[in-house]
């Protein structure tokens, strides 16, 4: 299961705190380390603060967007104490570790954390199937990121002892994050095409719309479903408009 987890910083800005949360990682057995437009990276202050967890900088992936660091993410969570307009289902570490447990199946889980001081945004939480808290003392709920990453990875390591313990069966591989995003593209011109969202004013719709089909956590045979129904509405537009062209009879 710690294999399989990828621990995704989007835009820190001390390099510190890239090696602290390395060390963080290593001493609980996870391994994947991916940085989303660092301030700075490599450094030397990554180097001293990971204090013997040089391999796991020496292999983190650098990505220049968040699309690419979730490439292959069946599974995507992020972490934020911020209660939101249009919220995901909120839980606290030790919950959302048995979730990853639970659902991980052979596919890749991303746990998002942002940036020092203003964490993620709205449209970064919109990539993520759930929210993860953890409880502060509320007269001081400051947390170092590396803290914060060091409470949830000892929650996955615990999580992981009980391994194949009420693991959801029965289902096909969930879809990845790039294949979610690519069905939200394509239901976005469907509905545009039929009218039903205004591209001049779309409001909040898309964003409902994901959190929608983020909390149903759809499988391959049910994506091929929607993708499926979406094609033969633009199937059936297409021939609507042929038909309703005038036609020359000189």
């Amino acid at each position: 299961m710690l294999s399989q987890i990828r621990i995704i910083l989007v835009n820190t800005t001390h390099p510190g705190n890239i090696g602290a949360v390395a060390r963080a990682m290593k001493t609980m057995g996870l391994s994947q380390l991916y940085l989303v437009n660092p301030r700075q990276f490599p450094s030397a202050d990554a180097t001293a603060r990971a204090s013997g967890a040089d391999d796991l900088l020496a292999h983190a992936v650098v990505s220049a967007s968040l699309d690419e660091a979730l490439g292959g993410c069946r599974l995507v969570v992020g972490t934020s104490n911020r209660e939101r307009a249009l919220g995901l289902p909120r839980m606290d570490a030790r919950d959302c570790a048995r979730r990853v447990r639970d659902e991980v199946g052979d596919g890749i889980v991303g746990i998002l954390f942002g940036a020092e001081h203003s964490g993620l945004s709205n449209r970064e939480l919109d990539r993520c199937h759930y929210q993860l808290i953890i409880p502060t003392n509320p007269d001081f709920p400051s947390l170092n990121i590396a803290a914060a990453v060091q409470v949830v990875a000892y929650e996955l390591r615990m999580a992981a002892k009980k391994e194949g313990q009420g693991q959801v069966r029965g289902r096909g591989a969930v879809v990845t994050a790039d294949e979610m995003e690519r069905f939200y593209s394509h239901l976005e011109e469907v509905l545009v095409e039929i009218e039903f969202l205004d591209p001049a004013a779309p409001r909040q719709l898309m964003r409902r719309l994901r959190r929608l089909y983020n909390r149903l956590h759809p499988d391959d045979n049910e994506m091929n479903i929607l993708r499926g129904i979406l094609t033969a509405m633009q199937r059936q537009l297409a021939r609507r408009r042929i038909h309703s062209e005038p036609t020359d009879y000189r």
